[in-house]
């Protein structure tokens, strides 16, 4: 075991985490933006979803939730696209970040920028698009954080993060690697190595079998050449063989 681990308060107190500048830039399109690192436009994403529910007679909202979402750059390029299409009504934009750095925004904004960690911050409801940008490198608590969107999800929802899942430790300083790979499969979620990208399409209650033992914020650079955060966990099957094997 390291011999520093943070509990997430402590980590929230951390240069690494709370002076990041990973997503503070991004825009929601063009070179350094969301629909870069995504794969597709949120906004192109958002108005198909809107179509399709008016066209079934189903709600008449749809609700994106950005995670660690910088300064809300994306979000409110976004409301300010929608209200020129005049959606504005029809999408809500949520964006929660730790550090409260956000770009301000007219009183009559539709987007609701929110101070708080992901790790313990609950979502009011469900959301039809919930995306992470490079945000979980600086969490502790990763896999709360994916369980807890997947639970968020609409039915026919889709979670969407950059995650590095050489960044989530064992006890004994080593990658879960395919411990992890396999119980994320297992419960839904697909992750392409070669990205670096977690999908979860759809709400589900899913629970992993890992219990988290706390971070360490001294993990240096991960693949994006930034000084990043390496989550320690307890795997329960492998402790309750231990167990066993003891007895």
């Amino acid at each position: 075991m390291t011999s520093r681990l943070l509990d997430d308060d402590t980590l929230a107190a951390s240069s690494v985490v709370a002076n990041r500048d990973m997503n503070r830039q991004r825009q929601l399109a063009g070179v350094n933006s969301y629909q870069r690192e995504l794969g597709f436009h949120p906004l192109d994403w958002l108005r198909t979803r809107l179509a399709s529910r008016r066209h079934e007679s189903g709600p008449t909202e749809v609700r994106w939730l950005d995670l660690c979402c910088g300064t809300g750059r994306a979000l409110l390029q976004a409301a300010e696209e929608l209200r020129g299409l005049g959606l504005d009504d029809a999408v809500r934009l949520v964006g929660v970040d730790l550090v409260d750095a956000f770009t301000p925004q007219p009183p009559d904004s539709p987007v609701q920028l929110i101070t708080a960690s992901v790790t313990t911050w609950q979502p009011p409801g469900p959301f039809d698009l919930i995306t992470c940008v490079h945000g979980l490198h600086y969490v502790g608590d990763k896999l709360a954080v994916i369980t807890r969107a997947a639970r968020t999800l609409t039915d026919d929802g889709l979670f969407i993060a950059d995650f590095d899942a050489t960044s989530v430790r064992l006890a004994n300083r080593q990658p879960a690697g395919r411990t992890l790979t396999t119980a994320l499969r297992t419960t839904g979620l697909t992750y392409d190595t070669r990205r670096h990208r977690l999908t979860r399409q759809g709400h589900r209650d899913i629970a992993l079998p890992f219990t988290y033992l706390g971070a360490d914020d001294h993990a240096g650079p991960n693949y994006t050449g930034q000084p990043a955060v390496h989550s320690y966990y307890r795997h329960e099957q492998n402790h309750r063989a231990e167990a066993r094997t003891v007895r």
